[in-house]
């Protein structure tokens, strides 16, 4: 018991002096004066870069004479179609025929998401981006890696890749890690899921812990106070005594919320048996896939290397760029994302 008292002890330690630095980071961030500059688009031509790779496979493949005619076969074609895209372009007289003119795209977004799904800023400036600019015969690929986290977070991150589907767009989610509870909220959100055959996904329930120290405290004579108006207005407390009421209260909360996320599931997958699969536990793809949780076996890697033999494929990153302070107070928050992630899923899910 001694230890456990100890134990307690060094752990609030911790998360007081984890806390203070946060708090003088955002002061610092504070004190900077002028706000993050305005972010921008990246975009990468994955087309191109799949045919660098295969250019520099095939240069310790094939004889050198060999290659050399290839390539020089290829700068005339190159040429020839470069020629017949001016005469085109010289016929344009609106946008509409502009548009016509174009190849399909395939849009490719990364969303790897911490606890408080903040990347959500960033991908509603791409998916307002795509939006602007796709027609019909484009789709979008987002690569999703996330265990979940805040429920009102993953709930605006998913209403952003809904916007894509509103728009008409085929989008498809591939999972090549983890995309459980807030992530595969995203995830059901998708024309289609494609996930690897030991990628995480479903964790279909809502989870909350938090330990109380009020024993602790009360031990060592220090009181707490805590005044709040309404009777439900704070329930449970990591430092005053919990009730019994105030368990119920917290638990039917939590119950709501898992109605909620069912429902939401319902309406995006309404295929899916809910009462079998939206229990909290987690699968693999490979047994994911008979559950109707995912609609393929793969990874992004297939899906791409297919996606530019008929269509050009674009990476589409919104990147802000960050003073010092922001920098250092994002580390820090992420480091918070990993020990809270561990801690959480510390004995739920096996390793390998």
């Amino acid at each position: 018991m001694e230890f456990l008292l100890d134990y307690g002890l060094f752990l609030a330690k911790v998360l007081t002096f984890a806390v203070a630095v946060i708090v003088v980071l955002i002061i610092a961030k504070s004190a900077g004066g002028k706000q993050s500059q305005k972010g921008e688009l990246e975009i990468t031509n994955l087309t191109e870069k799949h045919k660098d790779l295969v250019h520099s496979m095939e240069s310790h493949l094939y004889d050198e004479a060999a290659l050399k005619a290839r390539d020089k076969a290829d700068k005339k074609a190159e040429k020839t179609k470069a020629k017949e895209a001016k005469n085109e372009a010289k016929k344009m007289t609106d946008t509409a025929t502009l548009e016509q003119s174009r190849k399909p795209h395939v849009f490719v977004l990364d969303f790897k998401g911490s606890i408080d799904a903040r990347e959500v800023a960033a991908l509603r400036e791409e998916v307002t981006a795509i939006l602007a600019v796709a027609k019909e015969g484009d789709e979008v690929l987002v690569r999703l890696e996330s265990g979940g986290g805040m429920v009102h977070a993953y709930g605006l991150a998913s209403s952003q890749l809904d916007r894509i589907k509103q728009a008409g767009i085929p989008l498809t989610a591939a999972v090549d890690k983890v995309a459980a509870s807030g992530g595969y909220m995203m995830a059901c959100v998708a024309d289609k899921i494609v996930a690897a055959p030991f990628a995480v996904v479903g964790s279909i329930g809502v989870i909350a812990q938090l330990p109380n120290f009020n024993k602790l405290l009360k031990k060592h004579d220090i009181e707490f106070e805590q005044l709040t108006a309404g009777e439900f207005k704070r329930t449970l407390t990591m430092f005053g005594e919990n009730t019994d009421k105030a368990r119920e209260k917290f638990v039917s909360e939590l119950e709501e919320t898992h109605t909620l996320f069912k429902d939401f599931i319902a309406d995006h997958r309404p295929s899916l048996d809910l009462e079998k699969v939206a229990t909290g536990e987690h699968w693999f793809g490979n047994q994911a896939l008979p559950l109707g949780l995912i609609d393929s076996i793969g990874t992004s890697d297939d899906y791409l290397v297919s996606a530019v033999k008929e269509k050009d494929v674009l990476g589409v990153r919104y990147v802000q760029r960050k003073k010092l302070a922001e920098k250092l107070a994002g580390a820090s928050a992420e480091a918070l994302d990993r020990v809270l992630l561990k801690w959480i899923s510390r004995g739920q899910r096996p390793i390998v």
